[in-house]
């Protein structure tokens, strides 16, 4: 069995520094490593290369210095390494680079491809599955076990969805994203870097891979940077005084009514739906995501934001229904929605990508939208890169805002690296896509009895080469009750352990609070990993965070950047979270978690 891992040398973020007169992040000596989910789908290669034999082929894409990101992917198992290095290459976006990677692929035709979720710099997710469009291949993104079914042709895996797991076959050849639970993180020893040391590394450029200049690179780029801007948060710093818990929580409380942060909402605070009749304009399609409640939070957020872009667009807003979701249509038009476009058909439930992708993709050939939105979650990270990747479209991931600008174009803006920039997106072709993370755009005050006209997509049959075999729900656990609460409660190591996980998992039900969790408590199995915040996790915005038992990592505290107040409570009071945090208590947590409860009510 040949296993490809497709890796990224990224520079160590927090060696990055952002120069504010030139808005450009000084890279000049700053160090490079392997992306961390890469390692750890590496790791997975090597320990199915022990289980069925063959070979580990380390590629990577990027200037001279990425041969470094082989060496170490030699030192931790691999057997070669090819280097896809040429200046044509330069300011490739997603597809560009998806395009180079492919056509490496194809000269190696492997059993097994498999990426990390994302890369840690730019955090997209969108090259894997380009790459599996690019290829025809199937795909399954965010997995967490994986294993080869005897004889080599068919693989098992479960994915992290956001509401739980889903168990799904599917044959080989196969693209494959690990999610961090997929393999531990390694690192080669001494010794591991010595014998690897005669391992071959190849290098090739566009002209062997035979690729037109024009297909990658900033030529073949169908996005664009239009600048960089860095990202400032400024918190209080303030330390919460009081000499016995009781009076740590009274106090705490005062000080959280004064700043309003505890304040009851008076009546309903959403903005209104633009006034007046749709434009005769391009439609702005918004693509309707469901869970086990009905329609999903981010799709009334995104119908919001799409209704006020049609202002200035001058065009209709459609919510595109893919499979289940036809009888939220009375709904859809409540939140935003000019036209319900449904469409049905064997094989369209439960979401597989390739089904949902093909008629996706052939709505837009048909009706040809002039922006398509869909949320960042899982289903909208494995979907919208496929589409743009066979459309040729150019795809903005994990987006925060949208605007126009004095041009007519429209602006995704987009975090990068750690959020700690915000880089404005644009797009050569039409229509732009973009995924949108939840929770950070507000959904308008519903409107029930807006018209609303329903029309069918017509649905030709697609075979789906990956078959879903199982699933499990997390329930009330599920990431999306983060995204939508006002309070949310983050579990850190300090905690102490389940029990302490327990007690503030009660804490949460008494007040109505959703919960959330450092990396270190996930991988821990303390809670789930969709309730993980953070470079790695979540990013979310409540009215008011409570980090209890959290260090306060940076890698955690950019899922933060945008939410109200921030509470941390935390014994040892050198803990980095008390820079980071608005109000901070020094104290032992399972003191002052009796008083918590009156201190945070609303």
């Amino acid at each position: 069995m040949k296993i490809v891992v497709c890796v990224k040398y990224v520079p160590v973020l927090r060696a990055l520094k952002f120069d504010p007169e030139t808005k450009r992040l000084v890279r000049e000596g700053v160090p490079g490593e392997v992306s961390a989910f890469d390692v750890r789908a590496l790791v997975a290669a090597v320990d199915l290369r022990a289980k069925h034999g063959g070979e580990v082929v380390a590629l990577t894409m990027g200037p001279p210095a990425a041969r470094e990101a082989l060496e170490e992917c030699l030192a931790l198992g691999a057997d070669r390494g090819v280097h896809v290095n040429d200046r044509a290459l330069v300011g490739s976006d997603t597809l560009a680079t998806a395009r180079a990677l492919a056509a490496a692929l194809r000269r190696e035709a492997p059993d097994l491809i498999l990426f990390g979720r994302a890369s840690v710099d730019a955090e997209t997710g969108q090259v894997g599955p380009e790459v599996a469009e690019l290829l025809d291949l199937p795909q399954a993104t965010v997995v967490r076990r994986l294993t080869i079914q005897p004889g080599g042709r068919r693989f098992d895996a479960e994915r992290e969805i956001d509401d739980g797991f889903e168990t799904v076959t599917g044959p080989l050849p196969a693209v494959v994203t690990a999610a961090e639970d997929l393999a531990e993180e390694r690192f080669p020893t001494k010794a591991d870097r010595q014998a690897a040391a005669g391992r071959p590394i190849v290098e090739v450029g566009v002209a062997d891979l035979g690729l037109a200049a024009d297909r990658v690179g900033t030529a073949g780029s169908p996005t664009w940077v239009a600048g960089v801007e860095q990202v400032t948060v400024t918190r209080l710093g303030e330390t919460i005084a009081g000499d016995t818990p009781e009076a740590q929580a009274a106090a705490l409380r005062e000080r959280l009514l004064a700043l309003g942060a505890l304040a009851p909402r008076t009546g309903d605070q959403r903005p209104a739906l633009p006034a007046g009749a749709p434009g005769a304009g391009a439609p702005i399609w918004v693509v309707v995501e469901t869970g086990p409640d009905g329609v999903r939070p981010v799709t009334n957020e995104l119908l919001a934001k799409a209704a006020a872009l049609a202002v200035t667009l001058g065009g209709p807003v459609e919510a595109v229904v893919i499979g289940a979701g036809g009888e939220h249509a009375g709904a859809l038009a409540a939140a935003g929605a000019h036209r319900v476009l449904v469409a049905h058909g064997a094989g369209l439930t439960p979401y597989t990508t390739g089904a949902h992708a093909a008629v996706l993709a052939e709505g837009i050939r048909a009706r040809q939208p002039r922006l398509v939105l869909l949320g960042s979650t899982v289903q909208g990270r494995d979907l919208a890169p496929r589409v743009a990747a066979r459309l040729g479209l150019g795809l903005t991931g994990d987006a925060v805002d949208l605007d126009v600008d004095a041009e007519g174009r429209v602006r995704q803006l987009k975090p990068a690296f750690g959020g700690t920039i915000v880089a404005p997106i644009l797009s050569r072709t039409r229509p732009e896509m973009a995924t949108v993370r939840p929770g950070l755009l507000a959904a308008a005050r519903p409107e029930p009895g807006r018209p609303v006209n329903v029309e069918i997509l017509g649905v030709r049959p697609v075979p789906e080469r990956i078959r879903v075999v199982g699933q499990q729900p997390l329930g009330d656990a599920g990431a999306a009750a983060m995204d939508v609460a006002d309070v949310v409660l983050g579990v850190g190591k300090g905690v102490g352990g389940r029990a302490g996980v327990e007690a503030v998992g009660r804490l949460a039900a008494t007040l109505g609070a959703a919960l959330g969790a450092t990396r270190e408590v996930t991988d821990a199995g303390w809670l789930p990993k969709q309730l993980q915040i953070g470079m790695t996790g979540r990013a979310i915005a409540p009215r008011l965070y409570v980090a209890l038992g959290v260090s306060g990592t940076s890698e955690h505290m950019v899922g933060l950047r945008r939410a109200g107040t921030i509470v941390a409570v935390n014994k040892n009071p050198k803990a980095p979270i008390f820079k980071t945090a608005d109000l901070g208590v020094v104290a032992d947590l399972a003191a002052l978690l009796p008083h918590l409860g009156a201190a945070l009510a609303r």
